[in-house]
């Protein structure tokens, strides 16, 4: 990998020790976790695609993310604040009252015959019960699956019938926005669906809605009353610690498989590395603990490292206003917060002068992380001016559990190149291949993939399914896993991620990103947010069609702003490009992470049929954006 000579320091030592030196190097990485056993062998690459970190030695999760903290000392330190909006309310759980709460927990999943190896479905909103309930898990060391709260039946049942958890653990209710979502009944006609016998359900009852009790349910209120608090299971550092469901391309959904050792120790190394937050610091990851963001960020890793965590029930906007994180940043202390480009492109587009900025003390407040989605330049020129602290776009994936490319913060703090999530994270070694499987040079754009093995804490397998972890990763390219995404890497070493490689369109022979394109939309005055699909042409083979949205205010339409949108994609681009068609439009289709779905747009505008992803979070705005992919181009 080429390197600027802002690479010379902390980063690129840390770097090339992790190439050269793996064991070594995540051998120290390792000595800040507890081990019940310390580890025989660092990695074990004889079975690969399949890499086993930490080989021999015993750990319990719980243990490094709460009691060692109480047991040095911490006790008394914030571990937990739940911010909730939608209720109004702040509570605080200090690391003892946090251990407690999970210790008792856990006591009620082993009433109810939760032990070692189980699985246990986490069906739940954003609540403090949601994290005790993930954590009591791997006290006991059972294997958690949480799956997002308020997801369809349907898709529910498909993952009770996957995981074929021994309990659930779900509330009554969730809160969005001004909405209340039922979850028992969801929860229970999942079960009628499902094949497997799921055993025991423990709710949550929340005011907001009271859900019908039946014999299979046990009550979290009267259980955790009389529970009998447990002590910490050892488990093998192999050992899964939960299985997270993500979208599959036939449908069925891929239970990403994390083990306890190695997602311990990346974790804990990550958050000091990248994010610079130390113990006793506050971090603020605005996702929810049903992505893989608020696993590691919410829940693992500022816990792994004695920090403060705080766990929002709210959105960035309408709930009541989108000055909500800058009001948990100042009441909470909050250093560094960690959300999607597109929270920030909703708060951008309700204030776009950042108006509310101006009634809280953000002084303490210290870099923004955003990643999820490709950060485009508009969104991060606007953050950066409004909040006068570094924009640290980085790139990961469910599949990794942290990230691949990032600028290291707490190693080296890099230049920073809008439109690129910087440099290969040190235990990732981030190639370009052609479609050949040869290695391309800087600039030149191609499939990014890692060089096997993989480091601690990314994916072991897939959940019950190693064949489909071997064709959906590590079948493309001997040696490597493939992330599905296109970019390039520059000749200083910076990794620019251009798009999902099924987002790269060939009109007329010539390969272009419609990353590109969207970064040009991206940058007019008028424009909020946008997308461009690559859709089928009998003379081209592909054409792109834009969508956007714009910016609150703006009075003009599609028939003025149009014509200069692809004026611009014209001059930026070219007119090879062939860019002539923009829509104006008032939402995109998104997942309940922030993706927009390109994919499902591409193929309703292709007359295809439409796999819609059971994480899509408004399907209403793809129903109302239909007719308008159905009818194909203006004047088309």
């Amino acid at each position: 990998m080429a390197t600027s000579r802002t690479m010379s320091g902390e980063y690129q030592q840390a770097y090339e020790r992790s190439m050269t030196d793996p064991d070594g190097f995540w051998r120290e990485a390792a000595a800040l976790i507890d081990w019940e056993r310390e580890p025989e062998t660092i990695m074990d690459s004889s079975a690969l695609p399949f890499s086993r970190w930490f080989g021999g030695g015993e750990l319990n999760t719980c243990h490094n993310a709460l009691d060692r903290h109480v047991d040095a000392g911490r006790g008394d330190q914030p571990a937990l604040i739940h911010d909730s909006p939608v209720t109004e309310s702040v509570t605080t759980f200090t690391y003892t009252e946090l251990r407690d709460l999970v210790a008792r927990f856990a006591g009620v999943l082993r009433s109810v015959g939760v032990g070692k190896g189980d699985r246990v479905v986490i069906y739940m909103p954003m609540v403090p019960e949601a994290v005790i309930a993930m954590l009591a898990c791997a006290r006991l060391g059972a294997v958690h699956s949480v799956v997002f709260g308020g997801f369809a039946a349907r898709e529910l049942a498909v993952r009770i019938d996957d995981a074929r958890p021994s309990a659930i653990v779900s509330a009554s209710c969730g809160i969005e926005g001004k909405r209340v979502i039922e979850y028992k009944p969801l929860l229970d006609k999942a079960i009628d669906l499902a094949e497997h016998d799921p055993g025991r359900s423990i709710v949550l009852q929340r005011p907001q809605f009271q859900g019908e009790m039946t014999d299979r349910d046990v009550d979290w209120a009267e259980a955790m009353s009389t529970a009998e608090p447990t002590e910490c299971v050892p488990v093998a550092a192999t050992d899964p610690l939960y299985v997270l469901y993500t979208s599959g391309t036939t449908g069925k959904p891929k239970g990403v498989q994390r083990d306890n050792g190695g997602h311990a120790v990346a974790l804990r190394w990550s958050m000091e590395a990248i994010y610079d937050i130390h113990p006793g610091e506050t971090f603020f990851c605005a996702s929810d603990v049903g992505w893989v963001v608020g696993h590691s960020y919410i829940v693992y890793a500022p816990l792994l490292t004695g920090a403060t965590t705080v766990l929002y029930e709210g959105k960035p906007i309408g709930t009541p206003d989108a000055g909500q994180f800058w009001r948990v940043i100042a009441q909470h202390g909050v250093k560094a917060l960690f959300t999607a480009p597109t929270a920030f492109r909703g708060i951008k587009k309700e204030d776009p002068d950042a108006a509310l900025l101006a009634e809280y003390d953000l002084s303490g407040f210290e870099t923004l992380f955003l990643a999820g989605e490709r950060l485009d330049p508009e969104t991060y020129h606007w953050a950066t001016e409004k909040l006068g602290v570094p924009v640290i776009d980085h790139w990961w994936q469910t599949e990794t559990g942290w990230a691949i490319a990032a600028n290291p913060r707490g190693l080296e703090p890099l230049e920073i190149k809008p439109g690129s999530p910087s440099v290969p994270v040190p235990g990732y070694q981030v190639e370009i291949l052609d479609v050949d499987g040869s290695p391309l040079p800087a600039g030149e754009e191609g499939a990014i993939v890692i060089k096997l093995p993989l480091p601690p804490a990314c994916l072991q397998t897939l959940w019950d399914d190693d064949e489909r972890f071997r064709e959906s990763y590590m079948s493309r390219y001997e040696g490597y896993y493939l992330t599905g995404d296109g970019g390039y890497i520059d000749a200083d070493g910076y990794v620019f991620v251009m798009g999902r490689t099924d987002d790269v369109i060939n009109v007329a022979g010539h390969r272009l990103s419609t990353g590109s394109m969207e970064e040009v939309l991206a940058g007019h005055p008028d424009v909020a947010e946008c997308a461009v699909i690559g859709v089928n042409d009998q003379m081209k083979g592909q054409v792109p069609r834009g969508f956007v949205v714009l910016k609150a205010g703006v009075t003009r339409g599609e028939d003025e702003i149009g014509p200069e949108l692809v004026a611009l994609v014209r001059s930026e681009v070219g007119a090879v490009a062939s860019f002539k068609n923009v829509a104006v439009v008032p939402a995109l289709p998104k997942t309940r992470s922030g993706k927009v779905l390109r994919k499902t747009m591409r193929q309703i505008a292709d007359g295809e049929d439409a796999m819609v992803p059971s994480t899509i979070d408004d399907a209403s705005v793809l129903d109302t954006l239909r007719p308008v992919l159905e009818k194909g181009p203006a004047g088309g």
